[in-house]
């Protein structure tokens, strides 16, 4: 890859300036609770890593900040940089019933049978 290329590139111009200040990954993760697994997706550009949306947004803006950056611009240069992903499958599926809800369901048919056979015994 050429440099100038790389210069270009939202997720080395990031690292740069991290590395600049003087600031390690483990650092930014213990003050803003991100792994140091996604702060180094960031900085590869690896949105696969990320999760996607908002949360990938409030990512990049806490990480610009803590690295001296400025949060809107660094979130104004990403979206640019980076295309976005479509929205993710599971987000599109039917909403599934909770476990715990199918759970409350089956004892009140199973009570209601209970009542019933009772009911019809007297």
């Amino acid at each position: 890859m050429a440099e100038a290329g790389v210069e270009h590139d939202f997720g080395t111009r990031m690292r740069r300036l991290r590395e600049r200040r003087g600031v390690s990954l483990a650092a930014i993760a213990a003050v803003t609770k991100l792994s140091v697994a996604q702060l180094e997706a960031l900085e590869r550009n690896d949105v696969s890593r990320l999760p996607g949306g908002i949360f990938l947004r409030s990512i990049v803006r806490v990480y610009a900040a803590e690295i001296g950056a400025d949060p809107e611009s660094a979130v104004r240069d990403f979206l640019a940089a980076i295309p976005q992903q479509p929205p993710d499958d599971r987000q599109q599926s039917p909403r599934v019933a909770h476990p715990l809800m199918i759970g409350v369901l089956v004892l009140v048919f199973v009570m209601a049978v209970a009542v019933w056979s009772y009911l019809a015994l007297t």
